[in-house]
C-alpha cells in the first residue's frame, strides 16, 4: 500500500506567504537610496504615496541613505539604488528603481488591492 506525500514545509510557508500580503496586515517596507539624488527622492515620493493610497494603515517605511551608512547595504544584499526592501509580512520582496509605476510596484510587493480599488 502507498501512501500520500505529505505537502511538505513550503507548502505551508506559501499559504503563509499569502495569508501575510492581504489586507489587514501591517507592513514593514525598507528604501535604500543614495543621498538626495533625483531618483532617491522620486522613489521616496512614490512609496509614500502608493503606501497613502493603496497598503493597510500600519505601513512602516524605514529610509536607509547608503551614502550615510553603507555597511547596511550588506545585510539586505544590496546591489543597486534605489531598492524597495518588503520584509514583513514574509516572504522578502525587492523592487528595484524609482518606483513611478505603480501597478508594477504593487505586484512586485504582492499586493491584492481591496474589492473595487484599481491600482491605475
Amino acid at each position: 500500500m502507498r501512501r500520500k506525500a505529505s505537502p511538505g514545509p513550503a507548502a505551508g510557508r506559501r499559504t503563509a506567504a499569502r495569508k501575510g500580503a492581504s489586507p489587514g496586515n501591517s507592513w514593514n517596507l525598507r528604501l535604500y537610496i543614495a543621498g538626495q539624488t533625483p531618483r532617491s527622492l522620486a522613489a521616496l515620493a512614490n512609496l509614500r504615496r502608493i503606501c497613502d493610497e493603496y497598503l493597510p494603515p500600519g505601513c512602516t517605511i524605514e529610509v536607509i541613505d547608503l551614502v550615510e551608512k553603507p555597511q547596511l547595504a550588506r545585510g539586505d544584499q544590496i546591489l543597486a539604488i534605489p531598492t524597495l526592501v518588503r520584509n514583513i509580512p514574509a516572504p522578502m520582496r525587492k523592487i528595484i528603481g524609482d518606483l513611478s509605476n505603480t501597478e508594477r510596484v504593487l505586484v512586485g510587493l504582492d499586493w491584492r488591492p481591496e474589492p473595487g480599488k484599481s491600482a491605475s
